[in-house]
C-alpha cells in the first residue's frame, strides 16, 4: 500500500511521522520505500529505528481495526422490554419492542417509576432489579460484556444534572473525545459538534470556554451533540430534557437522525407528543402503551405557539421587564 492510500485509510498515522519530524514528500512510495530514503543517523537523533516505526504503525492499525470491530457489534435494530412487577407486587403484563430511529416518551406522575424504567434499560436488566423486568437487544439477552463493561455500553444516559470536573475548554473536551474514537476528519467533526451544541443551547457559548463554566442547559446541549456524533451507544436515555433550557425538538431530531433509539422521561406535553409512542407509568408499572395519533400530531403547532409565548415571557422576566399583557 502506498503512503497516500495508507494515510487516506488511517489518517492518524501522520501523527507518528510528525512526532519523529519526518516530512512526507513523495506519497507515491510505499512505507518501506519511504523509510529507505531516511538516513539511520537522522532517526537515531529521535531515539527510534525504522523497525520501531513500522511496529508503531502496525500497532496503530490493529488498534483502529479493533475499534471498528467493536463498533460493528453495536448494531441495535430493536430493544424489547418484558414486564416485571409493580410496587404492589402485581404482574406487569407488558411487552414492547422499540425500533432504531424511534422516539419513546415515558409519562406519569412524579414518583410513579419513570426513572426506574430508565434504570432498568440502562442496566439491561435480566430479572435482577427491583422491578424484575427483562431487556432484550435484537430479540436476545445481551452479553455480559455489554452489561458490565465500562467501554462497551449500549446505553448512554443524559441525566438532569450534567456537571463537568475536568479542566478543559469546550474545544479541548470535544477534540479529546473525537481523538479517542479515532474518527476521520477530527477538526470537521469537532466544529460540527460545537455548532450543533450552540443551536441547541438557549445561551451561546464559546469554543474556548472552560466546560466547568457552562450552565446546566449549555452542558446538556454539548452532551447531546457529542452523543449524537461521537457516542457509539445506539440507545439514548433522557431524563426530563424540558428542564435543560435547550431546544428540545432540535435535540430529539439530532439524536434520531443519527439512528439512535431515544427513550425519554418527561412531563412536557410537547415532548410526549413528539414521540412515536408513549409509555404511561403508574405505581411502578407500564399501564398503557399509546401510539401518538394523527390528531395529536396536528395539535402540536398550537402547543408550540403557547410554549413560545411562555418562553418569551420567561426571557422578558429574566431581562428585567414588567409583564403587563399576555
Amino acid at each position: 500500500m502506498k503512503l497516500n492510500e495508507l494515510l487516506e485509510k488511517y489518517p492518524y498515522i501522520k501523527d507518528i511521522f510528525d512526532s519523529y519530524n519526518l516530512t512526507l514528500k513523495n506519497l507515491d512510495l510505499t512505507l518501506d520505500q519511504f523509510l529507505d530514503t531516511i538516513n539511520d543517523d537522522d532517526l537515531l537523533e529521535h531515539g527510534v529505528t525504522k523497525n520501531e516505526i513500522i511496529v508503531t504503525i502496525n500497532n496503530l492499525i490493529e488498534e483502529i481495526k479493533d475499534i471498528e470491530e467493536e463498533e460493528s457489534k453495536f448494531n441495535v435494530e430493536t430493544l424489547t422490554i418484558l414486564g416485571g412487577y409493580d410496587k404492589s407486587g402485581q404482574k406487569e403484563n407488558i411487552e414492547i419492542t422499540i425500533k432504531k430511529g424511534e422516539i419513546i416518551s415515558v409519562v406519569g406522575p412524579t414518583g410513579s417509576g419513570k426513572s426506574r424504567l430508565l434504570a432498568d434499560i440502562e442496566w439491561l436488566a435480566q430479572g435482577d432489579t427491583n422491578t424484575k423486568r427483562t431487556i432484550l437487544i435484537n430479540g436476545q439477552k445481551p452479553s455480559l460484556d455489554f452489561r458490565y463493561s465500562t467501554d462497551k455500553k449500549l446505553v448512554a444516559q443524559l441525566s438532569q444534572n450534567m456537571n463537568f470536573v475536568v479542566d478543559l475548554t469546550v474545544k479541548e473536551f470535544i477534540t479529546l473525545h473525537a481523538e479517542s474514537r479515532m474518527v476521520l476528519n477530527t477538526e470537521k467533526i469537532v466544529q460540527l459538534i460545537y455548532e450543533k451544541s450552540n443551536e441547541l443551547a438557549g445561551e451561546k457559548f464559546d469554543f474556548d470556554a472552560p466546560i466547568t463554566s457552562l450552565s446546566g442547559g449549555q452542558s446538556r446541549a454539548l452532551m447531546i451533540a457529542d452523543t449524537a456524533f461521537l457516542s457509539k451507544s445506539p440507545i439514548v436515555l433522557i431524563d426530563e430534557i424540558e428542564n435543560a433550557g435547550i431546544n428540545r425538538k432540535k435535540a430529539l431530531e439530532l439524536l434520531v437522525s443519527n439512528d439512535k433509539i431515544v427513550i425519554m422521561a418527561t412531563h412536557d406535553p410537547i415532548l410526549a407528543l413528539l414521540a412515536n409512542k408513549r409509555l404511561v407509568i403508574n405505581n411502578g408499572r407500564i399501564s398503557k402503551i399509546i401510539e401518538t395519533t394523527k390528531e395529536e400530531k396536528e395539535i402540536l403547532p398550537a402547543l408550540e405557539k403557547i410554549d413560545q409565548k411562555l418562553l418569551t415571557i420567561r426571557n422578558k422576566l429574566r431581562d428585567g421587564f414588567i409583564i403587563n399583557k399576555i
